[in-house]
């Protein structure tokens, strides 16, 4: 029996799709069935028409949750939709279930199979295909800088003219993961001046092999698996004041430090904003209603200072790039589904393993991730040993001899 895979329309303001033409095509070639809500591709140039050319079937919102035995998405559906999902039903996306608990407990009482991206254990090498975080923090990076340029009131690089030198643009970019090497990257494409800040020092060759200038912290917050760990109330107030000197400087600064599930941390001050250029420019990555890296940012807005500098609440810039990042979210849909599906085409979780006994939120009705397990206050499950082949398990006859 062929599993049903259903791609769901987002909600206004949001551009991408969860399923693309082309990974549909594949999907239908492995023996499933896909099903597409009419108009899902449509804000990211792809028609229905190209969706029916690759194999699927265009039908209704309610069709495809009724018929589908996973629904992907790409952010949380509203609450009317997630009601309507049914028992053993499974459900794949940005489901923000870290900040929302109480969604989590809904999905698990309902007995639906919930998988969130943002619980992905980031640092298991074979999950790195399965990564929408970074893909979709890569996108954000490049876009940010773009942003910053368009609202910029003079060139990013040096331009010498018959009528004079315009000096190059200073840009500052505050973390450098996956976001922000690609926002030093595309600003130094650009031809701007470009410095890199991060509290990890390991961070350096990364950030210089892009030409640009490494800023460090005497505060070290290195964490496991090469990421960032949370700083300490003074550890952050430290930082502040050491970053005061750094955005002084710069006409530019994008922010990067955005916390899955958590508030981000405030690495621009107000006081840092005040003392801002004329005509600098703030690119917030990480605003929402959580907070933001930069005081004053507002998700979705962009705030005019007194002193003339603008601050972006740049809070979903994969949107403003559609086309792109849906055609890599969708590899990371169909990565998942890869490791779901067994050699028989049917669905199997193992709770064994070390990727998906987080990925998956909630699964027979119960929570199980590990991480959303513990930030709600509930105690650990002990994970079951995993399941040994029996014949690999039955002694060697010749070595009994």
């Amino acid at each position: 029996m062929a599993i049903v895979i259903a791609a769901l329309k987002e909600a206004d303001g949001e551009h991408r799709v969860s399923l693309v033409p082309s990974v549909v095509k594949r999907l239908v070639k492995q023996g499933n069935k896909v099903l597409i809500e009419k108009g899902a591709g449509a804000k990211a140039n792809f028609a229905d028409q190209q969706y029916v050319d690759a194999g699927a079937q265009v039908v209704d919102r309610q069709a495809a949750i009724d018929q589908a035995n996973i629904v992907t998405v790409v952010n949380r559906p509203d609450d009317d939709t997630l009601g309507k999902l049914k028992a053993d039903q499974m459900l794949l996306g940005l489901l923000s279930l870290s900040v929302d608990h109480d969604v989590a407990k809904k999905l698990a009482d309902a007995k639906v199979t919930a998988l969130s991206f943002e619980l992905l254990p980031r640092t298991v090498s074979r999950a790195q295909t399965m990564d929408a975080l970074s893909s979709q923090s890569s996108v954000s990076g490049y876009k940010a800088a773009l942003v910053a340029a368009d609202h910029f009131m003079r060139y990013f690089p040096m331009m010498i003219t018959a009528a004079g030198t315009a000096k190059p643009a200073k840009v500052l970019v505050l973390g450098t993961g996956v976001a922000g090497l690609q926002a030093i990257g595309t600003a130094k494409r650009l031809g701007a001046i470009v410095s890199g800040y991060d509290v990890r020092p390991a961070s350096r060759g990364e950030v210089e092999s892009l030409g640009a200038k490494f800023l460090t912290s005497s505060v070290s917050a290195a964490g496991k698996g090469g990421y960032a760990r949370q700083l300490t109330k003074e550890e952050q107030q430290k930082q502040q004041d050491e970053l005061a000197g750094f955005i002084a400087d710069s006409d530019i600064v994008i922010t990067t430090a955005r916390v899955p599930g958590k508030k981000p941390p405030m690495l621009v001050t107000e006081k840092s904003v005040q003392n801002a250029k004329p005509g600098s420019i703030f690119i917030d990555i990480a605003a929402s209603e959580l907070g933001g890296n930069v005081a004053g940012s507002k998700p979705g807005e962009v705030v005019t200072t007194d002193n003339g500098a603008k601050i972006v609440g740049a809070d979903n810039l994969p949107s403003e790039l559609a086309t792109s990042a849906s055609e890599m979210y969708s590899k990371n849909i169909q990565a998942v589904i890869k490791a779901l599906l067994g050699k028989d085409g049917n669905i199997k979780i193992d709770t064994t393993d070390d990727v998906m006994s987080e990925l998956v939120a909630t699964y027979q009705g119960k929570i199980i991730s590990g991480r959303l397990r513990s930030q709600m206050g509930l105690p650990e499950i002990k994970k079951p040993e995993p399941q040994k082949d029996e014949e690999a398990a039955k002694p060697d006859a010749k070595a009994q001899k």
